[in-house]
């Protein structure tokens, strides 16, 4: 058995079983979670699945340090690729966010893992009406991030970026890719 948004596609089938919930770490990767969750914000997440090879190489592979470089004619020619998903206000906050995890001062994996909650404080969700859309974990995420600086990066968005991630697993009960916590 499968969560049932994964099987009314077969980009959605592959990344459940092989991406959602799959602990994630590292600072481009997560840096990657994080401006694609940002990007779905009011689309579909299969728009997003569907265009992340053309994000990757139009953000740099999502390396902090380069996105955080990008200029004016950067954001200008994000604008002009349709491969992308062309709005301005998620791109310079990609650009934005770059910066940010670059003034950080402490490592990024280490401070989005840090609101990872204790698993066995939350019963497994049953059907998809059980699962969350924003938890306490994910307002103390979004909140800190945005005392540090980042935009885009809500409740919602940051219990997405924890579900992707593995720091939550919202797998139902009975899915095959549960795992035994």
């Amino acid at each position: 058995m499968r969560c049932p948004w994964a099987i009314s596609a077969p980009d959605y089938c592959v990344y459940h079983d092989d991406e959602w919930a799959v602990p994630l770490h590292g600072e481009a990767a997560l840096f990657e979670r994080l401006s694609l969750e940002a990007f779905q914000s009011g689309l579909s997440w299969l728009t997003i699945l569907r265009k992340r090879d053309a994000f990757r190489r139009a953000f740099a592979g999502f390396h902090p340090v380069t996105v955080a470089a990008f200029t004016v004619d950067d954001v200008t020619r994000l604008l002009a690729d349709a491969a992308i998903v062309r709005n301005r206000a998620k791109i310079e906050a990609t650009v934005h966010n770059a910066r940010a995890v670059i003034e950080l001062g402490e490592d990024l994996d280490a401070l989005l893992w840090s609101f990872a909650p204790d698993h066995t404080r939350r019963p497994a969700p049953r059907t998809t009406a059980d699962v969350p859309a924003r938890t306490r974990e994910s307002e103390a995420m979004a909140s800190t991030l945005r005392r540090r600086g980042f935009t885009f990066v809500g409740p919602v968005t940051c219990h997405a970026l924890m579900q992707a991630t593995g720091m939550v697993d919202d797998h139902l009960v009975g899915c095959f890719r549960r795992t035994a916590r």
